[in-house]
């Protein structure tokens, strides 16, 4: 899974529930870490209420830094450690081991290191280390550090990514951060009405301090009334001058509606993309 973020504290939430859950389930864990330290990491666990010490003293969890792991050998070699990985899944499990997880922070390849260019070939490898077995694996990427197309190129290479935690949820309306496209991005999932309006305000008024055009993905949105597509308007007229509200995915109907009401032609910033048509 890839994990992309831009928020120190929701880089923890995940990797302290990742870890923790495998250390409950007897796995094997194992962490590289890159900006952060191995001794923070295992602060967080501890800080959560999971001891680290037992799994320590008995291998069941190994906490080191990339240039011990990924970059052990000097320059990156994909194969190399697509092989290693292999072998501590083997090893985990021959040693009695529930599984393997393994989590890893891959700034280091921003840096000038020989082999880092590579990164994209490692990720598309080693999907076959996970496959199949009792083991799994979260890639870590900042954000605010990779380009937007490169982190866009990366998310793709895994099978899943990690859910970052919604900004709201009930049973009618959840509003999810995302990356898309190597950005960030606000999914819209349920029905928006009167009832839930202020909400759906308040996480547009979050997206507003996010770097460059905001993204709306409603592809997942079942309803939406025209008190919600106003709070759509007024949030794209709050942006600064060259930035757009981009509303994408929208069913075709509900862009009709937008156009005939005329929230588009009097609110130059919200800028509203129909979902396709399903063949």
């Amino acid at each position: 899974m890839c994990l992309a973020f831009a928020d120190d504290g929701e880089q923890r939430r995940v990797v302290t529930a990742f870890l923790s859950e495998g250390l409950r389930r007897r796995e094997r864990v194992m962490y590289f870490a890159d900006r952060t330290r191995p001794e923070d990491v295992l602060g967080w666990l501890s800080a959560s209420g999971t001891d680290p010490r037992p799994a320590l003293d008995a291998g069941r969890l190994v906490v080191t830094t990339a240039d011990d792991s990924y970059l052990a050998a000097g320059p990156f070699d994909p194969d190399g450690m697509v092989a290693a990985l292999r072998k501590e899944v083997a090893d985990s499990l021959a040693a009695g081991c529930t599984g393997f997880r393994v989590s890893g922070e891959m700034g280091w390849a921003l840096r000038d290191v020989p082999g880092g260019d590579r990164l994209h070939e490692y990720e598309t490898k080693v999907n076959q280390v996970f496959s199949g077995h009792p083991a799994s694996a979260v890639c870590q990427y900042d954000a605010r550090r990779f380009p937007a197309d490169r982190l866009d190129a990366l998310q793709r290479c895994h099978g899943a990514v990690v859910e970052c935690e919604p900004l709201y949820s009930d049973s009618t309306l959840r509003l999810i951060p995302a990356f898309q496209q190597g950005r960030r991005a606000l999914r819209v999932v349920g029905s928006v009405d009167h009832r839930n309006t202020d909400t759906l305000a308040a996480a547009l008024d979050a997206t507003l301090a996010w770097p460059g055009d905001v993204r709306v993905d409603m592809r997942e949105l079942e309803f939406i009334d025209l008190a919600g597509v106003r709070v759509l308007a007024r949030a794209a007229a709050r942006l600064a001058d060259g930035r757009r509200l981009n509303v994408v995915e929208l069913a075709p109907l509900l862009c009709q509606v937008i156009n005939m009401v005329g929230f588009e032609e009097a609110t130059p910033a919200l800028v509203v993309a129909a979902r396709e048509a399903a063949e």
